[in-house]
């Protein structure tokens, strides 16, 4: 097996000149330089990985944390993460949640023994900031709130929301239904606003969830604009089933003349287009449809769906721009993140004060972001 000491003799030159034209660190002439790397591909020397990982004290790899790659919406960031990551010269290494065992906690193991470079976590998760500013090395987290010191990108949720109700009232929508996730992902942000404002403090909310501001923003213009809103559970976002089957609900529902817009990621949407059009329903006259993420999904469920497109290629840049600095220095490179001013508490009340009180969460969740990515308006044929 050819090693560094053979480089050496072919080229003439020492050990440690080999070793610094190998690592890349150091000085090193360039025709020095030359005759090691002639020498290497003479003899098709192929570095030892691991021992350079050993010796620069990284690893080039970036674990990627998602809740499952089968929605569109994950896959098509994963894939920009990695072209993103690949142009810094890193490897990503994918954990999705939802399809293996082990999940964020062997990945934050490997992070600890230096197994890793940083991560990305874009998965829901129950654990406490304690747990995530404790582990002291890179993370950057994707639509959440990990923790003080933790930084955080994310879409313009605020503004997706804004966009979808403009359009809706825009367009005479009396009753619009929204699918989507558990709301128990995102109502414990609430709580914890109840309790940081009896208690004047607290280590910040247990939600990692704050695409909250998408849903409520909108609930909030519509409720302005005199428009009847629901929101409508249909499962955890790997389970495609349950957002086929939430389809059929609401889109029954709409042929009773019920519903007459549905707001959903592209996957409830393409879902729902199927289904209203099974049904006889007239898209968009009887029904609109919004599609909220913007994947290749939207162009392709029979009609083209109007959607709020996320950008993934501007996410992932800032993403990895965010682990850059994470791994020269900061550890989570984000500012200090004021939350000593989170608002009223929040409860039940009049319909005024849930107004309010969502006002109060969307404020206090954008404080939660360092970098807000733009999403955009496409329109298409589910909208009139």
């Amino acid at each position: 097996m050819v090693g560094m000491r053979d480089v050496a003799r072919k080229a003439g030159v020492s050990l440690s000149t080999v070793s610094l034209v190998v690592n890349g660190t150091g000085y090193v002439s360039a025709e020095m330089r030359g005759r090691v790397e002639a020498a290497m591909r003479e003899l098709d020397y192929i570095p030892n990985e691991l021992a350079r990982n050993l010796y620069s004290g990284r690893t080039s790899l970036i674990g990627v944390i998602v809740p499952t790659i089968r929605h569109p919406f994950f896959s098509t960031l994963t894939a920009s993460l990695q072209r993103a990551f690949a142009a810094r010269g890193l490897r990503t290494m994918l954990c999705s949640t939802a399809d293996a065992e082990g999940g964020e906690v062997e990945y934050v193991d490997m992070l600890r023994r230096r197994m890793m470079d940083g991560i990305v976590m874009g998965a829901h998760t129950s654990h406490a900031p304690g747990y995530w500013t404790s582990i002291g090395r890179p993370v950057v987290a994707f639509d959440r709130y990990l923790g003080e010191g933790i930084a955080s990108v994310g879409s313009d949720h605020e503004q997706g929301g804004r966009l979808v109700a403009d359009l809706l009232v825009r367009t005479g929508t009396r009753h619009v239904v929204t699918l989507g996730g558990p709301r128990a992902q995102f109502h414990d942000l609430q709580r914890w606003m109840a309790e940081h404002a009896a208690i004047g403090g607290g280590d910040g909310p247990a939600s990692t969830f704050p695409t909250v501001r998408y849903h409520l923003t909108l609930e909030r213009e519509l409720r302005a604009a005199g428009t009847v809103h629901e929101y409508l559970e249909a499962g955890e976002v790997h389970d495609m089933q349950a957002y086929a089957q939430a389809a059929r609900v609401v889109c029954a529902r709409a042929a009773e003349g019920q519903v007459d817009a549905i707001v959903s990621s592209d996957v409830g949407a393409a879902f729902c287009v199927q289904e209203a059009l099974r049904l006889g329903l007239r898209i968009p006259k009887d029904l609109q449809i919004v599609a909220y993420d913007g994947t290749y999904l939207a162009q392709a469920a029979g009609l083209r769906v109007t959607a709020v497109h996320q950008d993934f290629d501007a996410i992932a840049d800032t993403i990895a721009g965010r682990m850059d600095d994470a791994i020269a220095g900061g550890y989570g490179a984000a500012g200090p993140v004021d939350d000593g001013a989170a608002g009223d508490a929040v409860g039940g009340g009049t319909d005024a004060d849930e107004a309010d009180a969502g006002a109060d969460v969307v404020a206090s969740v954008l404080r939660m972001i360092d970098d807000l990515v733009p999403v955009a308006l496409v329109p298409g044929e589910t909208t009139r």
